[in-house]
């Protein structure tokens, strides 16, 4: 069993204006064409059996629609997270409405949205989470839509986890994008806490990635491609680096148990 925790597609309608807009500012390829059929279809050409859909509520009054896409994506080989956004006036009531979608968790995007991580506008939304059982994946580290301004790093994540102590908190990209070392000096090791692989294969050392793993722990690390945008074969190989009692865990044991899959 494998379970790839990240991956990423759009509404068939604007799949195609997506993926070339976001291929051009991240400068980098892409390995489906945006949709889910794409995702469902490159999962399978690598005999990943689950991946997990993370939308994006990039504007307040996209919440609904995204959410209920989502939703519709939820089944066989996809399994769907919701997304708020922190600025919507409805934004805990689309909480509620996420877990009664039986959505597995809510993706914010610091970024994309717009929004520091510990903005007013966010804390209600932790709190919610908390409340529903919801776990928050957060983009972290850099991202090229804002390559000056990061509104999500690691060192946010100290205070974030021992504010809300019973939400399940997972920072993308082992923790935050090409901010390894100090995800391994500042934030391995906190208990509410899990880092996915995503889009890191190409860049992480090698014996950083495994520094984290150990002193993080490697029942707290989930397995994570962020397709379209990275090959999941690409962190495939890099979980294969770790020993064979961690890399069953990371493949799709936490998942399981974490987002009781």
């Amino acid at each position: 069993m494998i379970i790839d925790t990240h991956i990423h597609a759009y509404p068939d309608k604007i799949a195609e204006r997506v993926i070339s807009k976001l291929t051009a500012t991240a400068d980098c390829p892409h390995y489906t064409d945006g949709t889910a059929a794409g995702a469902r279809e490159l999962l399978r050409s690598c005999d990943i059996d689950r991946g997990v859909l993370l939308p994006i509520a990039t504007k307040p009054e996209q919440q609904t629609s995204i959410n209920d896409w989502a939703a519709a994506q939820n089944h066989g080989s996809i399994i769907s997270f919701g997304s708020v956004h922190p600025f919507a006036k409805d934004a805990l009531d689309e909480l509620d409405r996420i877990k009664q979608l039986g959505l597995k968790g809510v993706k914010l995007h610091n970024d994309y949205q717009g929004v520091f991580m510990f903005d007013e506008h966010c804390k209600p939304i932790y709190k919610r989470c908390e409340e529903l059982g919801l776990p928050i994946v957060f983009h972290m580290g850099y991202d090229p839509v804002s390559p000056l301004i990061h509104r999500a790093m690691p060192y946010d994540l100290i205070e974030l986890c021992e504010n809300y102590p019973k939400l399940t908190v997972i920072g993308a990209h082992m923790g935050g994008n090409y901010a390894w070392e100090a995800v391994y000096h500042y934030i391995a090791g906190i208990p509410n806490l899990y880092f996915d692989t995503a889009f890191v294969a190409k860049d992480i050392p090698l014996d950083l990635f495994k520094a984290i793993v150990r002193k993080h722990g490697a029942d707290h690390i989930f397995y994570a491609s962020d397709l379209p945008w990275s090959d999941p074969r690409d962190e495939l190989r890099l979980v294969e680096s770790v020993r064979d009692d961690e890399r069953e865990k990371i493949l799709h044991e936490n998942a399981e148990r974490v987002l009781r899959i």
